[in-house]
């Protein structure tokens, strides 16, 4: 018996010596390697490289971002933009396909907007019959799909329009300039050298 509890011993040692030794050596391997670059915060600003909306030319907003306090607590990931069935869904930028497809019964496209860093921002759209596939190629403005009738959480259709950096939620108004946010009625100005009506 004590035999046994001895061989048990030595072999217990020498693996843990092994281990010593393979994790000492893995080190020196890797002091010689570059230091890795590290992703972006999820905190990190978001580029303001949005030239449309998804829907319309200025959907009324039903609902804003609201992130939750916990990851999976309450809130709302994302805007919901009030569209009726059939509506053009466009891409808000540039970038390509990652998902084109359903999910839990709903039509969704996901974008990985261009030059937003690794990993990518990824734009979600729901529910969207998609017309395009995964992989293809989409500039800001190019329709993605239509907005289907049915599967949408609000009281009426809307587009559930979403931003993520990997899992982090991110407020997908950010990606619009100001003056997309808030445009007003355009208004004609007086052109030079010729008189304005009298009052």
């Amino acid at each position: 018996m004590r035999a046994m509890r001895c061989k048990r011993g030595v072999r217990a040692t020498w693996a843990m010596l092994l281990g010593l030794t393979l994790t000492v050596l893995a080190t020196a391997a890797r002091a010689d390697d570059p230091p890795p670059t590290a992703p972006p915060r999820a905190d990190a600003p978001v580029p303001v490289i949005g030239r449309t909306w998804p829907v319309g030319l200025r959907p009324s907003v039903l609902r804003g971002w609201d992130p939750p306090a916990t990851p999976y607590g309450r809130g709302h990931r994302g805007v919901d933009l009030a569209a009726p069935p059939g509506t053009p869904v466009r891409a808000v930028a540039a970038g390509r396909v990652s998902f084109a497809g359903r999910v839990a019964g709903k039509g969704v496209v996901s974008v990985e907007l261009t030059g937003t860093g690794t990993p990518p921002l990824r734009t979600t759209y729901e529910p969207v019959h998609a017309s395009v596939r995964k992989g293809a190629e989409v500039q800001g403005g190019e329709v993605l799909g239509t907005v289907e009738p049915t599967g949408s959480h609000c009281t009426v259709t809307c587009v559930h329009w979403g931003l993520l950096r990997e899992t982090t939620y991110l407020d997908p108004l950010s990606l619009l300039p100001p003056w997309l946010l808030h445009r007003g009625p355009s208004r004609l100005l007086p052109v030079l050298g010729v008189p304005l009506p009298p009052a």
